[in-house]
């Protein structure tokens, strides 16, 4: 799709483009020609920056609520940066310009970037049998859906080890492990990416997780959750297909009838574990009766 490779170009560049701000204000500030306007753009762009950079040193699991704060900040910077402007001399058009590609690039990754189209629940309504798909283990063996059986199943769609959102919210999951034991669950963390990085995911939660990958996405596809051109541009160096999978989440009973799905229309709103525990508990009471 034309729309995710445009969104895969904007989220590789837009966070490199506040970094060259960023660095071409702070040498602008250190020369003879010192101009007001690259202060406040040098802030704008350091926002951003840090913003983007602690996804990846302190990952959480969501940020749609990011603080109104942090936006004002960016936005209070940029006016600051454009009324300096006006008062300045030797300021040309292309400086202005570059304050308003810092506040609308901010606001196009919070309003557009980051939601999907509306997404086709019909593969996995609750009430219906899961249908069948194939996945490999860490070692490229072949394992059938239909082998989770038995037991209430969490399956996580993640889009790969690159997405710090995954992966905060892998760690969260993996935190309330015991207590998905307790429920008799049990965890199917399904991403496209290539094997090495599922099977270094395994070693990093020694738990009774199944890291399993779908390969060339077709477990997606079937389920109508995959991405066309869902990675961020030049993510492929590292290995991974440009397609991967919108997060998801679908909780099976023992025989394989979904009881739970999130099928999230914006990255950055994952459920949490407690939301699995209460579907998991509101199971066990009713197999109970």
């Amino acid at each position: 799709m034309m729309i995710n490779f445009i969104k895969s170009l904007f989220i590789s560049l837009f966070p490199v483009f506040g970094l060259y701000v960023f660095i071409d204000c702070i040498l602008n500030l250190l020369s003879d020609s010192f101009l007001l306007g690259n202060f406040g753009r040098m802030l704008c762009a350091l926002g951003i920056i840090v913003f983007f950079a602690a996804l990846f040193l302190k990952p959480v699991a969501r940020t749609e609520r990011i603080p109104v704060s942090y936006t004002l900040f960016i936005v209070l910077t940029f006016l600051f940066s454009m009324v300096s402007d006006v008062t300045e001399r030797n300021v040309t058009i292309s400086h202005s310009l570059v304050s308003l590609l810092l506040l609308t690039g901010w606001f196009v990754y919070l309003w557009w970037y980051s939601s999907f189209d509306e997404r086709e629940q019909a593969e996995i309504s609750v009430g219906r049998s899961l249908p069948e798909f194939f996945l490999e283990d860490t070692h490229k063996n072949e394992v059938p859906s239909s082998s989770f059986k038995g037991k209430p199943s969490i399956y996580i769609f993640y889009r790969g080890n690159w997405c710090p959102l995954c992966m905060a919210q892998i760690s969260e999951v993996a935190q309330q492990y015991r207590e998905l034991e307790k429920h008799g669950a049990q965890v199917v963390l399904i991403s496209p990416q290539p094997h090495k990085y599922s099977a270094s995911l395994a070693r990093k939660y020694d738990l009774g997780f199944h890291f399993m990958v779908d390969r060339n996405n077709k477990a997606a596809e079937l389920l109508n959750i995959h991405s066309v051109n869902g990675i961020p541009a030049g993510f492929q160096l590292l290995g991974y297909q440009s397609n991967t999978v919108m997060p998801t989440v679908i909780i099976t009973d023992k025989q394989g009838k979904v009881i739970f799905a999130d099928l999230t229309d914006n990255y950055r709103v994952r459920p949490e574990p407690e939301t699995f525990l209460r579907v998991l508990h509101t199971l066990n009471n009713k197999n109970a009766r």
